[in-house]
């Protein structure tokens, strides 16, 4: 489950060229099943890029965090 948490855009690629691959060799499939399958990966898609924003502002906050420390390490250093 970790492994899902970490790399959900990685995942979600992989089930996009999956549907993509289903598509193409099976053509006998309903109209309406390909694009109901195509309306969930969209809404997936939305929930991968919410995760990825989530990420990167957590990863914005730590690197503001240390320039902090590192800010008073540097005042702490004789002149």
């Amino acid at each position: 489950m970790k492994f899902v948490r970490t790399h959900p855009a990685r995942i979600y690629a992989v089930a996009v060229a999956a549907l993509a691959l289903v598509a193409h060799y099976v053509p006998e499939l309903p109209s309406a099943l390909v694009l109901g399958l195509v309306a969930a990966v969209l809404g997936t898609g939305e929930a991968v890029q919410r995760a990825e924003d989530r990420k990167t502002a957590g990863a914005g906050e730590d690197i503001e965090e240390h320039q902090g420390d590192d800010q008073a390490d540097a005042d702490e250093l004789p002149a």
